[in-house]
């Protein structure tokens, strides 16, 4: 498959932490309109895969192609309390600068304040956070505080969404308003991949992607 006709396309990925492999050989595409699951036991190179695949993290060997921006959404995250951020501020944070993965062809002219606050207000209707816009950011739940990062991605225009555990933690209901909010999402086009080990979101995506000891098994 060439590279342009999907959103992401990793080939022969090797990491290592020390002389310890996290991942070895591991290849994948992520298509658009499709929700992948990265599944696998712990210590399989699930979030370490994540990460190169945004950006954030440099493989040791092999390649990473985005077609696209790409949103990351981590497990945990904090701001210090002395950095007062509401969730609105956070979402809003999505329409500064060009984000992961921006390619010189995806990178959007800079957008106004009238747009910028209609992104915004968009993106937090399409995570149900609305009424908790002027909340601060670190009074959120752990599954409330995925769905402001989503948001800042979906008001940044995304079309990559990547995500790492955004079931762990939630309560059946929430699981289940999570893998609504990412089916949606692909709906209109994006690519998502979450790690999971939540067996009903694994089995309600359209891709599987599982590892184990670092690499990819059928």
């Amino acid at each position: 498959m060439d590279s342009s006709d999907s959103a992401l396309r990793a080939r022969n990925l090797h990491f290592s932490f020390g002389d310890s492999p996290a991942l070895v050989g591991v290849g994948l595409d992520l298509a658009w309109g499709r929700v992948t699951a990265i599944a696998g036991p712990n210590g399989a190179g699930k979030s370490t895969l994540i990460e190169i695949l945004a950006g954030v993290r440099q493989a040791a060997l092999g390649t990473v192609d985005r077609n696209d921006d790409v949103a990351l959404v981590v497990q945990r995250v904090t701001t210090p309390d002395t950095l007062p951020l509401t969730v609105h501020d956070v979402v809003t944070m999505g329409t500064w600068g060009e984000g992961f993965g921006r390619t010189p062809k995806s990178r959007a002219p800079k957008i106004g304040a009238a747009e910028r606050k209609a992104r915004v207000s968009e993106a937090l209707a399409r995570v149900q956070l609305t009424e908790l816009a002027s909340s601060p950011f670190n009074a959120l739940s752990g599954g409330q505080r995925q769905r402001a990062l989503l948001a800042q991605g979906i008001a940044r225009r995304a079309r990559i969404f990547l995500l790492d555990e955004p079931a762990a933690g939630l309560d059946p209901e929430n699981r289940q308003r999570t893998r609504t909010m990412l089916a949606a999402e692909a709906a209109r086009g994006a690519a998502v991949a979450c790690v999971s080990h939540d067996e009903e979101s694994i089995e309600a995506a359209d891709d599987v992607v599982r590892l184990v000891g670092g690499r990819r098994v059928s």
